[in-house]
């Protein structure tokens, strides 16, 4: 929705409801058939865009796992942020933008102008875009990358809809001004924070913190207090300084929130012979399956593995191994992924005092704390095969 407000997208807003209101039949019924239409046209156009860049990502799963293309997508998203400052234009090709900005009657005008619109407001939304299209790339979940650019597309037209069934208020809208580069600002700086997300398996934990703290703090600074916007409007000026605060308060959360943790899990690699001592001396084991790559596992390491009560049980009665498949394949992890029927990360395996794997505990996703240290009690009392 707040792209509408960028400087490309505004003036789309009367153009559009002209059109509506325009119609030989104004009728609300056939009014609300036509904005139906042009919602639809916007969600086809970006649905497909995010379904094809999801389906695209998941086949490149491997690379992801690289540190290079980790670290070139997160440049590439920067570069988009930078057309969004200011820094540099992008533009279409003007054959395209007039092929694009033709009228056509009818329901089918209507789909028409759903399906272009993305073209002719490209040069504000398309940075912001292209670098939605990279992260759900990297994803690689087809479902989420349909849902992502649906709900893009509402936010998008169901505002244009709304005032099309009412074209009377178009003498309400708000005069267009500073505020609205400030709004393309904004978009900038979610690009910004994107990046920094690639850049979690790339950097140390505490680096990583450290930066997504600097980019709220950087991004509450410059959008509430330093970027030069001339708006007449108190609402404005409250919207803004909320979100400068907002940026601040994040920051201080995510330094504070690094600080006030305490240690966590101390892991082993893998050995067949730490293993055989466990059920030797009668101590479970938990294996965990967990790549850099992965949110949940991340997750796991940052929160569930750093409670303190998890980490005095696993201190005290259990062996924690850790196996690492971040990087490139080795013989020996993909022996362990057969051995244990791994399909996946995050996986994390527990097995009893009695060495063998209690099937029904298996967990394949992000579990809080509270649970996970239940499932180490009761491990702990089953002595049972699972």
């Amino acid at each position: 929705m707040a792209l509408n407000l960028t400087p490309c997208v505004y003036p789309i807003i009367p153009v559009t409801i002209s059109y509506f209101a325009g119609q030989s039949d104004r009728r609300q019924s056939r009014l609300f058939a036509h904005g139906a239409c042009y919602v639809m046209g916007l969600a086809v156009t970006n649905s497909l865009l995010g379904v094809t860049a999801a389906l695209t990502g998941g086949l490149m799963g491997a690379m992801l796992q690289n540190p290079v293309v980790l670290i070139a997508i997160a440049a590439v998203l920067v570069l988009f942020a930078a057309s969004l400052f200011g820094f540099w234009e992008m533009r279409l090709p003007f054959a395209v933008t007039q092929i694009a900005s033709r009228g056509y009657v009818g329901y089918f005008g209507s789909l028409f102008m759903g399906l272009t619109m993305g073209i002719v407001a490209a040069p504000c939304i398309g940075p912001f875009v292209l670098g939605l299209l990279t992260w759900v790339a990297g994803l690689g979940s087809a479902g989420l990358g349909f849902v992502v650019f649906f709900s893009l597309s509402l936010g998008l037209g169901l505002p244009l809809f709304g005032l099309a069934l009412f074209s009377g208020q178009l003498e309400r809208l708000p005069r267009s001004g500073g505020w609205m580069r400030w709004v393309r600002e904004l978009m900038g700086w979610v690009l910004v924070g994107m990046a920094a997300y690639y850049l979690r398996a790339v950097l140390p934990s505490s680096a990583y913190t450290v930066l997504l703290s600097w980019v709220a703090a950087a991004a509450g600074l410059h959008l509430g207090w330093l970027a030069r916007v001339k708006a007449r409007s108190v609402i404005f000026d409250w919207i803004r300084a909320a979100v400068g605060t907002a940026g601040l308060v994040l920051a201080v959360m995510l330094i504070g929130g690094w600080v006030l943790r305490g240690p966590g899990v101390t892991w082993q690699p893998y050995s067949d012979d730490l293993l055989e001592t466990a059920r030797r001396t009668g101590k479970p084991v938990i294996i965990d399956f967990y790549a850099d790559w992965c949110t949940p596992c991340v997750e796991l390491d940052q929160k569930t593995f750093h409670d303190s009560k998890i980490v005095s049980l696993s201190h005290n009665e259990f062996i924690m191994v850790k196996v690492d498949l971040t990087r490139a394949e080795n013989e020996q992890n993909e022996s362990l992924l057969k051995r244990y029927a791994v399909k996946g990360v995050p996986t994390v395996v527990f097995i009893g005092p009695d060495g063998r794997e209690r099937h029904d505990q298996r967990l394949v996703d992000f579990l809080p704390a509270d649970q996970f240290s239940g499932r180490m009690t009761s491990l702990t009392k089953n002595d049972s095969g699972g």
